[in-house]
């Protein structure tokens, strides 16, 4: 079964809108010149399908591509880091989760995101070790994926 239709990937996608609370939850494979959709879970009506891109340069998981970093924002307008960033402004989200996904090789991979146009208390310890676990849980499909001969995105 390919990655971008995978029931494995469906139920994570939906455990962090559940955990979340938030609208739009995606695994994103992440290059230094390409941001695509592998699948998401669209609760938002944002559009993206598997295999729709988003220019790179206007997204975060760029950002986390080069940091390896998990990027977590509880309200964009109440976050001075945040509240003036090009990314959140122009897909118009207030809430925002990220967290780098690496394949087998250890190299990286994309990540696992989540948006909402609503705040969303996400920084707490529960939330993140949980957004956390689905990360950990999400790599090791990746790796099956990968192990048995599928695409890289």
């Amino acid at each position: 079964m390919a990655l971008g239709d995978n029931d494995e990937v469906r139920a994570i996608l939906q455990e962090l809108c559940d955990v979340t609370h938030m609208g739009f939850c995606a695994v994103a494979r992440v290059t230094d010149t390409r941001w695509i959709t592998v699948q998401c879970l669209d609760r938002l009506e944002f559009g993206l399908n598997p295999g729709d891109e988003l220019e790179l340069k206007t997204t975060i998981c760029d950002e986390i591509r080069q940091s390896g970093e998990r990027v977590i924002i509880d309200d964009v307008d109440g976050n001075i880091d945040w509240q003036m960033h090009h990314t959140p402004m122009m897909y118009g989200f207030k809430s925002y989760v990220s967290v780098p996904l690496f394949g087998p090789d250890g190299a990286f991979f994309g990540t696992l995101c989540a948006i909402d146009p609503m705040r969303r208390p996400l920084s707490a310890k529960e939330t993140v070790a949980a957004v956390e676990g689905l990360a950990r849980r999400t790599e090791v499909v990746i790796a099956a994926h990968l192990a048995s001969g599928g695409a890289g995105g």
